[in-house]
């Protein structure tokens, strides 16, 4: 039997590729340590996912673990390494702000828990698929240089897609995030070239869902929905409120995790997301949040945007769709928004 090893197992995206492998027949293998409450408080937490998951996924079996500690990898790679035949290292330190006043721990989870997590790979499943869930932050601003022209709730790129994998990471402003992520995203690819690993990098933008445990400092469009129906203020950073992300639900991402191990390839690198049609700005995400809620929003503005931020940005996931024409968005924008605010968040 096929085993997934899914690091970060009880996140949002971690718990989407559990359910979905289980579904296709796969064993399933988790490894998290719950940082998720260390890092946001109870907003964050994802230990309800992780409880879920044993009552949705017969047999699956999460190991309590620190990616960046190499003796915790080494120890579950040792118990299962004749069995391994895909890894999807989804387990961060996702937020901008925490990793601003914990840089030192930020490089630890994000850099090194990835070399950790490659390195126990190569050692003991040299043929599994390593799927990494980089981020469009290895671009850093960049995008930001971009024509855009404003309209009246976003911003926008006119006639261009989105981004692609051909926008520069360099030279620009990435924040100690974004650098920290972008060093494992060039470390995935190094694997695949200099040892023939068939890894991908999957440099996502905004992921979404129901199981999203979203908190101010991450999970923009979960943690909005969270305040518009607890009646909690909201702060707007930066840009009006007229920045734009494009949203993609979780389980898209697993379907695209799935796509890429019935074809693996070495060093691949996909910019993944929800495109323009799942776009949406703040100032829009608040008017829809309120329309589905019947709740006003109580909300302030911040004119400082967030270091390394992008005014807007939405993918162009060509490159993918043409690789594995197999994978599609399923989940369209309204019915994200739908389940994000008529259904109740895990806290």
């Amino acid at each position: 039997m096929n085993t997934v090893l899914v690091t970060g197992s009880s996140g949002l995206v971690g718990s989407a590729c559990v359910r979905h492998f289980h579904s296709l027949g796969w064993r399933t293998l988790g490894f998290d340590n719950h940082a998720r409450l260390r890092y946001f408080g109870l907003d964050g937490c994802t230990a309800a996912n992780g409880r879920r998951l044993y009552d949705q996924v017969p047999e699956f079996d999460e190991y309590n673990g620190d990616v960046s500690d190499n003796e915790d990898c080494e120890y579950l790679f040792r118990r299962h390494k004749d069995s391994i035949t895909c890894v999807i290292h989804a387990a961060a330190q996702p937020s901008h702000d925490y990793a601003t006043r914990e840089p030192a721990l930020d490089f630890r989870v994000n850099a090194l828990g990835t070399l950790n997590m490659l390195e126990a790979t190569r050692r003991h499943a040299p043929e599994a698929a390593f799927i990494f869930l980089s981020t469009n932050k290895v671009y850093g601003d960049a995008p930001n240089e971009l024509t855009l022209a404003e309209l009246e709730t976003r911003y926008e790129y006119g006639r261009l897609l989105g981004i692609s994998e051909g926008m520069r990471l360099d030279r620009s402003r990435h924040s100690i995030f974004g650098a920290n992520k972008a060093a494992a995203d060039l470390l995935v690819q190094e694997y695949g070239r200099t040892y023939g690993m068939k890894t991908v990098c999957f440099r996502a933008g905004c992921l979404t869902g129901g199981d999203h445990a979203g908190a101010e400092l991450h999970g923009f469009l979960a943690y909005l929905a969270r305040c518009v129906r607890e009646g909690r203020p909201y702060r707007v950073y930066g840009y009006k409120g007229k920045q734009v992300r494009d949203q993609l639900h979780a389980d898209d991402v697993a379907l695209a995790c799935s796509e890429f191990v019935s074809n693996p390839k070495v060093a691949a690198v996909y910019n993944l997301g929800g495109g323009y049609a799942n776009s949406i700005s703040v100032l829009e995400a608040i008017k829809w949040m309120e329309r589905l809620t019947g709740k006003r929003m109580e909300w302030s503005y911040v004119d400082e945007p967030r270091g390394g931020d992008h005014i807007c940005y939405y993918t162009d996931t060509t490159k993918f769709r043409n690789d594995y024409p197999g994978w599609e968005v399923t989940r369209n924008l309204e019915s994200i928004l739908e389940e994000l605010c008529l259904e109740k968040v895990p806290a």
